[in-house]
């Protein structure tokens, strides 16, 4: 089970940083993941963390700007958020899998966990 928080009402510019914390043994052996869906739009990659191995990819749209870091000692993985636009307004849903290859991680019918969802809205 995973719980997303940390969204919020923010100013182009401006930084957040999201949190999901994920119960259960195996955390640290997951491939741990953060989407955003934006009103009237498909749910979108924005970064993963594969398997805790070091191997870390990001959407080209938050390149340089979000960083995914994980606490395997506290079962939560985070999304830092710094330069925040306009358009990163949207809901970020966090997602796990412990089964899914590397060639899969920004595919987001691979994740059979999934959080409830953070609302992230950027006011310009």
């Amino acid at each position: 089970q995973l719980q997303a928080s940390g969204g919020g009402l923010v100013q182009a510019g401006a930084s957040l940083r999201l949190s999901c914390a994920a119960s259960g043994a195996t955390f640290s052996r997951y491939t741990m993941a953060w989407f955003r869906q934006a009103p009237g739009k498909e749910r979108e990659f924005v970064a993963t963390d594969f398997r805790n191995s070091g191997r870390i990819y990001y959407a080209d749209f938050v390149k340089g700007r979000f960083t995914i870091s994980r606490d395997n000692a506290k079962n939560t993985v985070y999304l830092q958020m710094n330069s925040l636009k306009p358009e990163d307004t949207a809901v970020y849903y966090c997602a796990g899998s412990s089964s899914l290859i590397l060639s899969t991680v920004r595919e987001s019918r691979q994740y059979n966990h999934w959080g409830q969802g953070t609302l992230v809205t950027v006011s310009s």
